[in-house]
């Protein structure tokens, strides 16, 4: 009998990178009132949207079989994730420009950072 492969559960992750949102857009509330706020806020769904999205369309494939279509679908979920950042990026800076760029650029580095932590934030636990 074949064992199933399983597909590697990044919501941990996502959600650390959620609360890492959160956290900042609280700091930014606390010292810089609600216009920080809302740049924090917008800088790091800037960052999580595209995160989240690469991580429901990378894992489309699974096995031997689907060597290619694994290739191809992590270099299609990069584009994408590259592409949504550029938009969101654009929609912010011209739809609602941040009143403090340094909470916005702030809270997009954090949250990206947050990536740091997915070996511990990823890993299986032991069956042994």
């Amino acid at each position: 009998m074949a064992a199933s492969i399983k597909r590697p559960s990044v919501r941990r992750l996502l959600l650390v990178q959620l609360a890492v949102v959160g956290l900042a857009t609280a700091l930014a509330a606390g010292s810089g009132g609600a216009p920080a706020a809302l740049s924090a806020l917008l800088g790091g769904m800037v960052a999580f949207l595209p995160n989240a999205y690469f991580a429901w369309r990378v894992f489309r494939y699974q096995g031997a079989r689907h060597s290619r279509n694994i290739v191809n679908g992590f270099y299609r979920a990069e584009a994408g994730k590259f592409g949504l950042t550029a938009a969101l990026f654009t929609l912010v800076f011209v739809a609602v420009p941040p009143s403090n760029p340094a909470f916005f650029f702030g809270a997009y580095v954090v949250t990206l950072f947050v990536h740091w932590l997915g070996p511990w934030l990823l890993r299986r636990p032991s069956h042994t």
